[in-house]
């Protein structure tokens, strides 16, 4: 197999070289936004610019990335653009800014919605440009930039301006392209629009060209790449067009007419094996999508009956036409179709006949114009006979198709560059993926599009894992040319022996074996640890096999920057899912709670699974091609980390959901699909909306409510205002979504003014006991009237979806909505769904303190292990409530016939009980009741609800007295309280019945998730994972709630719709909440090319928002301070802040030690050098990382607690320094700590910390801070203040990040410091301080003041020491006190004296001499000696020992660099 070339990684321009180039001189002086006189317009500059600068480095990304780096489009070229100077260069221009927008994933339409004007002339002209001739005005390169841009067009659909221009290319009229014997037939118009005429005819006219540039492709001369790139384009052009279902409703007939299909399989470019590679993939790729099994005009998928039944109407229409015109085809026409619809029996009737008949049997058909008489075709005979043969052959389903492939990934794909591409993937070329864009033509393709991306990630994971392990394990060839390994790995071993030991009959219908096992043996001659993890293995988990037959001899050295596969001389990969270790009978050792046996010796025997369809193609390949028997050459076996390894159970899942009936709710069908009206699921538009509600605790009062409603007119039905307490029940007025038509103007504002009233319902919640756990948990938190939007439409019926932004209460909101629909709807059952384990076990944490039973709540998967709370709500944990808590209420019900004096064991078991209540409880209660029950209209005596009461003794153990005595109303509502505290024990040992009755934990767990659990939660990858399971046991839920929908997969979020079976044809889902932030980082995908060109890191929460679902938007932060909001808040609509921001103390003072709450601090270049990269996109920098730990450890000296700081970077490089820097310098020091934590942006999304120290790190180029969405995260982790270190030159010039690097930049760009000021200070945030301000102008000065400060606390602490040993001991009334308080501090002394050599202390002596900032009066003397103990150490190279883990400075300084700013300088 030959290697894949290594791609070459684009390697972003220096700040130096961007200063440096031409363009950037031209920027400055024309468009730059920080340039405030600028020249006047030019447009010899844009023809200079594109002939100079783009053309002459034909099209070098590196150019075109500073041209729109430097906001070249927003501007100069769009801001300027008009007819009058339009021209080739001009627009050339700009659709290589727009292409690269898309390249680099940043929003590209803006400008042109802000100045839409000049639009459809532009658009226009670009369609005439892409069908010029290739040798006039526009070369090819230049035709295949404007295919891109096109096609870039067709993928924005979304966009009103776009959409506007594209519909006129793609619609009825464009049938008029059609051959003449298919053109509709119109009246002609005496005046025809010519411009409508071309636009109508451009898709036609556009095939026609590209079919003359392929056929200009030669077969074995040089070919310009510049031919095959147009080529490639082109047909992605074609793929994206027939995936849409606007587009594809109107072209599917064109390009049917075309036959662009048949010409591209009989062109020279698909034989080119190397230059027609991505040409026969993508090919293949349009071949599956025109013959997709859709109604091009319902837009209904199609069954497999359907599809056969269209596939016979052409084979007997074709049998038709051979009966009545052809004689020499009569054994065709007369045969079954099963017989003659395979291509091999089609060539063999069809190929003897001549090029003029096969056009006529094409033309009876409506495939080709009719032939004239006596004139011969001008088709060549190969394409006449392949255009029949390819309508009329016989295909397979694709969802046979689908069944038939190998979940696997084999050698094949995994180094295949144009499916599974490196890292190193610009953005370019074309591949050959499927994209995920708006819509899907049906459930069929969104599933089949999420299956092979899916797959594909996964596959670019296991190359990685693949390649490192057996690269780790170093193979050579020895002496005798057999493998030798020279190295080892941990997830990787030699393999001793492989026998295939079983082949199972196939089903019947089906051609591939239903089981194939294997005994892998190996020999674990390694580290007990690592044995462990190899006997770890558990069922299903997946393992691969592997064959090297290495060339290169022992001890050649491996270098990762060349060709894997060569190297290591890899052959073959195959997957293999774990059944099990065999035991020494050769039995397979099962999972369960008996302990695993202990084996002798090192050699371990696996059983485990090949997969089938795998299986039957290698063995089919080795008899009918004699190829190697695969499965005798494997002599590695790899695992994979358990986190990492679920991939083949999710395609499986989607797999079985693509071969059942995938059944949504009808609401949902249509929105999924990217189609119809998308307000048509919003709760006012449902059929089945509910007028009345009960919001429980959700408001704290009456003038709560009147305030969440803003705009309504609230009308309570009760007058006092005493009784105008909650929980409310309101009632709101429902419409119906059509609405009617008015006759009278004055019914209209009657019914407008009926629908904003409010009719607000108090009501009381019945007494549930005496004791003070029956009062339920409230709800104390105030929601804001969005807030409240979005829990009334989480209540409704349908879609909801909330947008939350950072710090505004989406978890409460997610929690109030799952609280109120459990009590509204007792009987309805809520499967909540989040992301990551953390998110859920915060969701939970949050549920348990409101008024939920607990019995209710269940926890599937593996993260409740991490729950903050004693209690366990996992499976086996809610079956041991169960089982106590029915002990609990057992002794209970003994404790109650004992008081009541009934003979027998009525406690015995939940049966006995239940009897007990009926028989005993029941017969005392209403007797009770028709003693002290209202009596005609004389009042019984409030001493009679009291003395007749049957349960005194019972409720001896609760607060007394329990009756009041004030009114029989009260009284009355006590004992009714009482006896639901009673009636509630037998109700629950009812329900617990079925634990008596079930033996196995299995079973009962089983049965609490069908029957006993009202809310279940589980993360997306759980639901994945088990949807087989839990479908197979039955498992059923009416609403879901998705937390995080934002940041999970459109794969994952989907899944969870069909964990249940549906009832007679339909899903009884009646909600989908969907709580998350668009505006924050997406799915995290491995792979760019998946991420960029496959648009997979879309979630479905992003998808629904762009196509225009409804959103409610949170509009209130309560998390940071208003400042810092104001980094972020730009973002959103209208994102304020809660008055707590304003009001809270914490909020209102000063960062202690800090001029600002958030400041921008410049880093230059430490030593030479910025960032660095050690390896590929592992990006460090090390000067940030110095001064970010440097002031961390400032704050801590301060007084800061370390663990309300963290510190955040945009890379993994970086991150790993700063903990490499904090572990030398400060990590294990007692007096400054480590922070809370250190970690990536990206990590830390989802939670907070009081303060943040960012480091951006890149100095050559923005990277993937570009991305707005990491930007927000970035600047919205902090609640009390953010200091970010960075080269402002580069990130302020960068257009996305404007709004934020605005205020950054506004503020001084050298740290302001306060030394003097501890922590906590009392400074007012904004006040001048009345301590010194301090300017530290680099990196090298704040790690020397840091160092001297630091020097000074130490000194400080022993000259404390030396006074306490010096008092007299009448000072001291116990002198064992002194004595500990030295020993003490000796210790202390002693843990903080450490031998550091980490930057080497300055070698100038002269300044040395330093005396700190912050001395007291006594200073040291000129001569720097050393006579107070308060001065400090001198800094020589001598100095390598100092007090605690803190080392000396990267740089001593001169005390001129230090520059003082007055007091309260801003």
């Amino acid at each position: 197999m030959a290697a894949p070339a290594q791609p070459k990684k684009i390697v972003a321009p220096t700040v130096s070289q961007i200063n440096a180039e031409f363009v950037t001189q031209l920027a400055c002086k024309y468009w730059a936004p920080h340039i405030k006189k600028k020249s006047p317009f030019d447009i010899k500059v844009i023809e200079d610019i594109y002939e100079k600068e783009i053309v002459k480095s034909r099209f070098a990304i590196r150019k075109i990335m500073l041209l729109e780096f430097s906001q070249y489009l927003e501007n100069y070229l769009w801001m300027n653009y008009s007819p009058e100077v339009s021209s080739k260069a001009y627009l050339m221009s700009i659709c290589c800014m727009v292409n690269e927008k898309f390249r680099e994933n940043v929003p590209a339409w803006e400008i042109f919605k802000k100045k839409p004007d000049h639009f459809p002339f532009f658009f226009k002209h670009i369609l005439k440009a892409a069908l010029a001739e290739t040798d006039g005005e526009f070369s090819l390169h230049e035709q295949t930039v404007l295919l891109l841009f096109l096609d870039h067009c067709f993928n924005s659909l979304e966009v009103d301006l776009i959409r506007s221009q594209v519909q006129q290319l793609i619609s009825l009229p464009m049938w008029m392209g059609l051959q003449a014997r298919l053109r509709l037939k119109k009246k002609k118009k005496k005046k025809r629009c010519e411009v409508a005429y071309q636009e109508r005819r451009f898709l036609s006219q556009l095939i026609q060209k590209f079919i003359s540039v392929l056929k200009s492709v030669p077969l074995s001369e040089p070919v310009t790449m510049d031919k095959v790139h147009y080529c490639e384009r082109f047909i992605e052009l074609m793929i994206d067009l027939e995936a849409l279902l606007p587009t594809r409703r109107w072209f599917n007939t064109i390009l049917d007419d075309s036959h662009l299909l048949v010409h591209c399989y009989l062109s020279n470019l698909v034989r080119r094996e190397e230059d027609g590679h991505l040409f026969s993939q993508l090919l293949d790729m349009l071949k599956f999508y025109t013959g997709f099994e859709i109604n091009d005009q319902t837009g209904n998928a199609l069954t497999e009956n359907e599809m056969t039944t269209i596939h016979y109407d052409r084979i007997t229409s074709l049998q038709r036409a051979a009966f009545a015109h052809f004689p020499e085809l009569y054994d065709f026409a007369l045969s079954n179709v099963a017989e003659v619809d395979t291509r091999e029996s089609l060539v063999k009737f069809f190929g003897p006949l001549s090029s003029n008949t096969l056009h006529q049997v094409a033309s009876y058909l409506c495939l080709l114009p009719t032939l004239p008489k006596n004139e011969d075709t001008t088709f060549d005979k190969e394409f006449l006979l392949e255009l029949l043969v390819s309508r009329h052959e016989r295909r397979i389903s694709q969802i046979q198709q689908l069944n038939q492939m190998p979940l696997y990934p084999t050698e094949k794909i995994i180094w295949d560059e144009n499916i599974v591409p490196t890292e190193y993937y610009s953005g370019e070329g074309c591949l050959a993926l499927p994209k995920l864009n708006l819509q899907f033509l049906t459930l069929h393709d969104y599933l089949l599009r999420n299956f092979n991306l899916f797959r594909l990630e996964s596959t670019y994971e296991i190359r990685q894992d693949i390649e490192d392990s057996v690269s780790r394990m170093k193979p050579w060839q020895s002496e005798y040319g057999g493998v030798v390994f020279g190295g080892w790995a941990r997830m990787a071993q030699p393999i001793v022996a492989f026998t295939v030991v079983e082949v199972a009959k196939p089903n019947i219908g089906e051609n591939w074996p239903t089981r194939v096992r294997a005994d892998v043996t190996i020999n674990l001659n390694v580290r007990d640890h690592i044995k462990d993890e190899w006997e770890g293995l558990r069922k299903h988990d997946v393992c691969f096999l592997i064959t090297v037959r290495p060339t290169k001899p022992y001890g050649t050295k491996f270098d990762r920057r060349r060709p894997f596969i060569e190297q290591v001389g890899l052959v073959y990969v195959r997957g293999c899912e774990i059944q099990g270790m065999l035991d020494d009978k050769g039995r397979v050792i099962e999972d369960g709670p008996e302990p695993r046996p202990n084996l002798r010796g090192e050699s371990r025997t696996f059983r485990v699974f090949l997969d089938p369809n795998q299986y039957q193609q290698d063995m089919t390949n080795t008899i009918q091609n004699g190829a190697e028997d695969v499965y005798e050459t494997f002599n590695i076996i790899m695992r994979r980390k358990p986190k990492e390894n679920n991939f083949k159970a999710v395609l499986e899942t989607i797999r079985n959901l693509m071969n059942t009936d995938c059944v949504v709710p009808d609401w949902l069908h249509d929105i999924i699909l990217g189609y119809g009206d998308p307000s048509s699921a919003h709760y006012s538009k449902m059929p089945n909306q509910i007028a009345t509600l009960d919001f429980n605790d959700t408001f704290l009062s009456i003038e709560h409510l009147k305030a969440s409603f803003p705009g309504h007119n609230v009308k309570v039905t009760v007058e006092d205002p005493a009784l105008q307490i909650p929980p409310f029940r309101i009632t709101f007025p429902v419409r119906s979504g059509k609405g009617k038509k008015r006759k009278d103007a004055d019914v209209e504002d009657e019914d407008t003014e009926e629908a904003k009233t409010l009719i607000v319902e108090p009501h009381v919640i019945p007494n549930r006991g005496p004791y003070p756990y029956n009062q339920p948990k409230r709800n104390t938190i105030q929601f804001t009237h969005t807030q409240i939007e979005a829990i009334r439409a989480g209540m409704q019926p349908g879609l909801t979806m909330v947008v939350g932004p950072p710090g505004t209460g989406k978890t409460d909101v997610a929690v109030q909505i799952i609280s109120n629909i459990y009590h509204n709807f007792p009987e309805q059952r809520t499967l909540i769904v989040t992301h990551s384990n953390q998110a859920l076990n915060q969701l939970f944490e949050k549920i348990m303190a409101l008024d939920i039973d607990e019995r209710h709540l269940l926890r599937l998967g593996h993260g409740e292990e991490e729950l903050e709370t004693e209690k366990d709500f996992s499976r086996y944990g809610r079956v041991n409530y169960v089982l106590a808590r029915r002990i609990e209420l057992l002794e209970e019900v003994k404790r109650l016939q004992k008081s009541l004096g009934v003979p027998g064991d009525a406690s015995y078991t939940c049966e006995t009980a239940g009897y007990f209540f009926l028989y005993q409880v029941m017969s005392r209660w209403e007797e009770y009741i028709s003693k002290v029950k209202n009596k005609g209209s004389t009042l019984p005596d409030v001493t009679e609800v009291s003395t007749f009461f049957p349960f005194h003794e019972y409720f001896a153990n609760a607060p007394q007295p329990i009756f009041k005595g004030r009114s029989y109303e009260e009284d009355m509502e006590i004992a009714e309280g009482c006896f639901r505290h009673i009636k509630k024990i037998f109700t629950q040992l009812e329900e617990f019945r079925a634990s008596e009755l079930l033996r196995s934990g299995l079973d009962r767990s089983k049965y609490l998730l069908v029957k006993e659990a009202k809310i279940i939660a589980m993360t997306c990858t759980h639901a994945a994972l088990k949807r087989h399971d839990l479908v197979k046991l039955g498992f059923k839920y009416d609403n879901i709630l998705m937390e995080e929908a934002a940041q999970i997969l459109e794969i994952e979020t989907f899944i969870p719709l069909l964990l249940q079976n549906p009832q007679d044809g339909f899903s009884r889902l009646k909600r989908w909440i969907m709580i998350g932030d668009h505006h924050q980082l997406p799915p995290v995908i491995k792979n760019m090319a998946f991420q960029k060109y496959s648009n997979m890191e879309q979630s479905l929460f992003t998808r629904f928002v762009r196509v225009g679902v409804p959103t409610v938007d949170l509009d209130a932060q309560g998390r940071a301070r208003a400042s810092l909001c104001n980094l972020y808040n730009w973002r959103y609509k209208n994102l304020g802040n809660l008055p707590h921001v304003q009001l809270l103390p914490e909020f209102s003072t000063a960062n202690a030690g800090l001029l600002y709450d958030f400041q921008l601090i410049n880093v230059e270049d430490f030593q030479g050098v910025g960032e660095s990269e050690p390896n590929p996109y592992f990006y460090q920098n090390l000067g940030e990382a110095e001064y970010v730990v440097a002031l961390f450890m400032y704050m801590c000296l301060l007084g800061y607690p370390a663990d309300k700081i963290s510190i955040l970077t945009t890379y993994n490089g970086q991150k790993h320094l700063i903990r490499d820097i904090i572990n030398r310098r400060c990590g294990n020091n007692p007096l400054i700590g480590r922070p809370n934590k250190v970690t990536t942006v990206d990590r830390f999304q989802g939670q907070q910390n009081d303060y943040i120290l960012l480091s951006l790190v890149r100095t050559r180029a923005v990277g993937h801070l570009r991305d707005v969405r990491r930007l927000v995260v970035a600047m919205s982790r902090a609640r009390l203040g953010l200091y970010i270190f960075a080269r402002v030159s580069l990130f302020q010039n960068c257009f996305e990040l404007t709004p934020a690097f605005s205020q950054l930049t506004a503020r001084p760009l050298h740290l302001h410091i306060i030394p003097t000021e501890p922590f906590p200070t009392t400074r007012k945030n904004g006040e001048r301080p009345s301590h010194e301000v301090q300017i530290i102008k680099n990196m090298p000065q704040m790690a020397n003041f840091v160092y001297n400060m630091y020097m000074h606390l130490i000194q400080t602490t022993h000259h404390y020491h030396q006074t306490l040993l010096q008092l007299p001991p009448a000072m001291v009334e116990e002198g064992e006190e002194v004595q500990n308080q030295e020993t003490e501090l000796e210790t202390e002394e002693e843990a903080m004296t450490v031998q550091v050599d980490i930057i080497p202390s300055p070698t100038d002596t002269s300044c040395s001499q330093e005396t700190p900032a912050f001395q007291s009066d006594t200073t040291a003397s000129e001569t720097g000696a050393s006579s107070n103990p308060e001065a400090i150490p001198a800094l020589s190279e001598s100095t390598t020992t100092v007090a605690g883990a803190v080392s000396a400075p990267a740089e001593a300084y001169t005390p001129q660099d230090a520059t003082s700013a007055p007091a309260g300088t801003k």
